[in-house]
């Protein structure tokens, strides 16, 4: 039995460009983009000195598709992946090793409003699955019957159609 091992990558960081999503000749998704992560230190003297990383990231698949639609340049965005070291031939002819980020999840950050193209595709796919699940449903014992209960509900559903985009803490 081979012993366990870790090869994971957690990164929180600015995409330094807009993804670029392609397909294989077999149509699967791929989409790739560039993060940036930065730190700062103290030195002994005191001055502040500050260093920036570029990571190369790639996504399959619909984690991919969903990549280019959500994301774009100078977005904060939270990264889960794996390292992976890949060696190619350049158009040179010298060989090249070039490290990346195989993406197995991502969380993006940002202010609480949504840009109109993120609305777009959001309303898009709600409506995708409405249309998906509109067969399924059916009546349940959770509705209320009682006219007095029924009239609670609405005014619940009120309440929560007053949420502020400010309140939301992420």
């Amino acid at each position: 039995m081979a012993s366990r091992s870790l090869n994971r990558v957690i990164l929180i960081g600015n995409l330094t460009r807009d993804p670029e999503l392609k397909y294989t000749p077999s149509g699967t998704a791929v989409c790739s983009f560039g993060v940036a992560t930065n730190r700062s230190w103290k030195t002994a003297d005191g001055s502040t000195k500050e260093e920036t990383q570029y990571h190369r990231i790639i996504a399959w698949q619909k984690l991919a598709e969903l990549c280019g639609k959500l994301l774009s340049k100078g977005r904060k965005v939270y990264l889960e992946g794996r390292l992976v070291y890949r060696t190619f031939n350049g158009r040179d002819g010298v060989q090249r090793t070039v490290s990346e980020i195989v993406l197995d999840d991502f969380i993006v950050f940002g202010d609480g409003r949504k840009t109109a193209v993120e609305s777009e595709a959001v309303v898009e796919e709600a409506k995708t699955a409405d249309q998906d699940t509109a067969g399924d449903l059916t009546p349940t014992e959770d509705i209320p019957s009682d006219p007095e209960k029924k009239e609670v509900l609405k005014k619940d559903d009120k309440k929560s159609e007053e949420v502020n985009p400010d309140d939301i803490p992420f």
